[in-house]
């Protein structure tokens, strides 16, 4: 069936469900509900292969914000940037440093989101994303030649900003190029390209550790001027999303971006269904939503949205996988010597690789919700088991400690790491992603704040020591993240943009959205009565 024209009934209030309309989203909602992953991937790999590249922005950041934390396991790096420290007669960064660096860069993420929430919405996520990389090319400069710590924390706060853009824009853009069926594994797939940054950074690290000159940390910085090149090439070929081109209502240029993610062999009623689909999806919470500001983030059911969106996000925060972050120094206050910690470091991030490909499989199979629950139980478990090991005096203790963290690694990135991308990018609005995922991760950077002051005093020599002991305290905010997601995580799996909608309109519970049947697609006057309902609630 061919689709209709829609380039009028998007914003004709009268004819806002039109039959014909509907009809061609539920074909196109049906198409998706029986896909296989075989298919997607036949009928997709185009909108695989541009998500995969936007994506992998996101491994220069995980690459050197493990960088920084793996620098203070290096002697040289610490005799440039610390301070002679008396009682051990060694050079270390002080703990208040420590947290300028590390909060540095997450500063100027959370001034990178705002900025690129506004320049998505109004440019489109590939303009901001290549505007991005030009300009971390040029902030890279000012971590190469730090003259001193000072200048240091400065270019980290640059690089934050072109970083914050990334986080913002490649889980929206992964979760709009593509059918419900791939949804999981595209925007999971930007947690494996974290943990791919944080493999390079310990194997970058691993290599220059033994250097006793400046390259020992110049080496590793400069290495960061290896992703932006290439990926700002294949940039300038890559579609925009359909989405963004349906919210300011160019359909001509959505159907040919369209036409660009698919295969050659999709029929052009194929891809018109899916057009329709999404304008049916746009102009249905168009009608129920006033406006796309972040003021609307917080008004009527999109406020319930907006809190799921940044719980998730904070329970990333406070799970205690900032430990990972600072795995090689964790290990090294522990009684490890560098050497040995670059290389578990190196062997936790490759197993953090392999979880995250394991949870696509986990994923097909398995709820967002109970993945998610269960892998916060895992990582509450192994956090008291690495405080309990911290009482222990031998060599083979400290060891243990490094066992158990490659073991959290792996849940981490079985479960919770890869999942949240997943559930951020599907339980926010359509219409409201961007500013929803700007706000999120804004709130997750500044936790972070809170978590790197936390866990640089907690493992600094020069403050608080406490070592593996540090662990404790990480496991009772894990408890705490595990409560809350029982109570108000809901379950997307398998559902489309619209069907979403439709459960939190009608306020379904989170422990009851995985059973609860839904039918946006009827005709025009049940969906006028649904909204009729709606903007009376």
């Amino acid at each position: 069936m061919a689709a209709p024209d829609i380039n009028n009934n998007l914003n004709d209030h009268d004819t806002i469900y039109p039959n014909e309309l509907a009809t061609e989203a539920k074909v196109a909602a049906d198409a998706e509900h029986s896909m296989t992953l075989l298919q997607a991937l036949r009928a997709h790999p185009k909108a695989i292969g541009w998500s995969v590249l936007l994506s992998s922005t996101l491994i220069m950041e995980g690459y050197d914000l493990a960088l920084i934390s793996n620098l203070y396991a290096s002697p040289v790096f610490n005799q440039k940037y610390g301070e002679l420290n008396p009682a051990t007669g060694k050079y270390v960064v002080s703990a208040a440093w420590q947290s300028g660096l590390s909060n540095g860069a997450r500063a100027g993420e959370i001034i990178g989101l705002i900025i690129a929430g506004w320049t998505a919405d109004r440019y489109g996520y590939k303009p901001t994303t290549m505007g991005a990389l030009v300009f971390l090319m040029g902030c890279i400069f000012v971590l190469f030649f730090a003259p001193n710590v000072q200048v240091l924390v400065l270019g980290s706060v640059l690089c934050g900003l072109p970083w914050g853009a990334f986080q913002s824009v490649a889980p929206a853009y992964a979760s709009e190029v593509a059918p419900t069926v791939l949804r999981p594994y595209l925007t999971t797939f930007i947690n494996m390209c974290w943990v791919i940054g944080q493999f390079f950074s310990a194997a970058v690290n691993k290599g220059s550790v033994n250097r006793t000159d400046e390259w020992a940390y110049r080496i590793p910085y400069g290495v960061q001027w290896v992703w932006p090149i290439p990926i700002l090439i294949g940039l300038i070929f890559a579609p925009e999303s359909p989405w963004w081109h349906v919210r300011h209502d160019n359909l001509p240029a959505a159907r040919a971006s369209l036409a660009r993610l698919t295969s050659r062999n999709s029929s052009p009623s194929s891809i018109d269904s899916t057009l329709s689909l999404i304008a049916h999806t746009n102009a249905m919470e168009a009608e129920i939503k006033s406006g796309v500001s972040y003021r609307d983030c917080f008004r009527g059911i999109d406020l319930r949205r907006t809190e799921i969106v940044v719980g998730i996000w904070l329970v990333q925060t406070l799970g205690g996988q900032n430990i990972m972050g600072y795995f090689t120094y964790f290990l090294t206050q522990a009684g490890m010597d560098a050497s040995n910690s670059f290389s578990l470091s190196m062997a936790n991030s490759a197993l953090g690789i392999i979880g995250t490909a394991a949870s696509w499989g986990l994923m097909a199979r398995v709820g967002r919700r109970k993945i998610h629950f269960f892998g916060l139980c895992g990582q509450f478990l192994i956090l008291v088991i690495v405080g309990c090991l911290s009482f222990g005096t031998t060599k083979a203790s400290v060891w243990a400690i490094g066992g158990m963290l490659i073991a959290f690694t792996f849940i981490y990135d079985l479960t919770v790491g890869p999942v949240t991308y997943s559930l951020v990018s599907e339980l926010s609005s359509t219409r409201l992603k961007a500013k929803t995922i700007v706000m999120a991760r804004a709130a997750y950077n500044a936790s972070n704040i809170f978590v790197n002051v936390m866990t640089n005093y907690q493992l600094s020599s020069t403050a608080w020591n406490w070592g593996a002991r540090a662990a404790f305290f990480w496991a009772g905010t894990c408890f705490v993240s595990l409560v809350w997601v029982f109570f108000r995580l809901p379950e997307p799996k398998d559902r489309t943009y619209a069907e979403l909608d439709e459960l939190f309109e009608r306020r379904v519970s989170a422990r009851k959205f995985a059973k609860t049947k839904v039918d946006v697609y009827g005709t025009g006057e049940e969906a006028e009565q649904k909204l009729s309902e709606a903007k009376l609630a």
